[in-house]
């Protein structure tokens, strides 16, 4: 009788495409960039090239202890405090409600405004898919937007799709998104190698401190413990990619 077959091991993971100076990351919180996608932020501004941030929601259901008014501008100034810590000086906010955001056509025109706008060779966003790796239930805001700003690397190219924002806004279309790259899919496909953007990618995190201390019932310490969330998720990477820190992406060519 033939031995057992092992499990199918996880398809190769493909190196990260370099060749684009010109990136725009669309989510839908302050904080989810800095989980996880910041580390190969942080190595792509020190290279010389340019990463925006669109924020979809200001966060302002985000801390159970603050009122949304006051939340969202705590948020909002952790958010820009933690981009300028891995070299991103562009971030927008559209202001669609927290913990609500709808999946209408309204929000794929103001994603697909914002990639004409900002023109960028690579698309970046936040796992689409219903959960996280099979194991924790994914929340609606960011399949929601996932998914929209995959919809909007075509929205913003076809000139008969929103055509009010070529006449009222003069955004002319934009067909130059070349990859859309997912980051935190349980389906990675591509790995970004990061060095000495781990440290800056923690400091980014840290910098939501007052989310943080929201999330942890001891306020743990914000270095700490974006330390101990990143660290992990980085081997995590390594393990799958060449034995070094890694973030991981699904990468969805055009």
């Amino acid at each position: 009788m033939p031995p057992e077959s092992a499990p199918d091991a996880p398809p190769p993971l493909a190196a990260m495409p370099d060749d684009w100076r010109r990136a725009l990351a669309i989510v839908a919180h302050p904080d989810d960039l800095e989980y996880g996608a910041a580390a190969a932020i942080a190595e792509w501004t020190a290279a010389g090239r340019e990463v925006g941030y669109l924020l979809v929601t200001r966060g302002e259901a985000g801390i159970d202890g603050l009122a949304p008014e006051r939340c969202a501008a705590v948020r909002e100034a952790e958010q820009r405090a933690g981009a300028a810590l891995v070299g991103v000086g562009t971030v927008e906010f559209l202001d669609h409600p927290d913990g609500v955001i709808e999946a209408t056509t309204a929000l794929r025109r103001d994603l697909a405004a914002a990639v004409r706008r900002h023109r960028p060779e690579l698309l970046i966003t936040i796992n689409h898919h219903d959960t996280w790796g099979g194991v924790q239930w994914n929340t609606p805001d960011h399949r929601v937007v996932g998914r929209a700003a995959l919809d909007a690397a075509g929205d913003a190219g076809n000139r008969w799709i929103f055509p009010e924002l070529t006449t009222a806004q003069g955004l002319t279309p934009w067909n130059g998104v070349r990859w859309v790259a997912v980051a935190g899919s349980p389906h990675p496909t591509h790995a970004a190698e990061v060095g000495p953007g781990i440290d800056r990618a923690i400091n980014s995190l840290a910098a939501h401190h007052t989310y943080i201390q929201g999330l942890t019932p001891t306020h743990q310490d914000p270095h700490t413990y974006a330390r101990a969330f990143l660290t992990p998720m980085l081997q995590a990477g390594a393990d799958r990619y060449r034995g070094r820190p890694a973030t991981l992406f699904e990468v969805f060519p055009r």
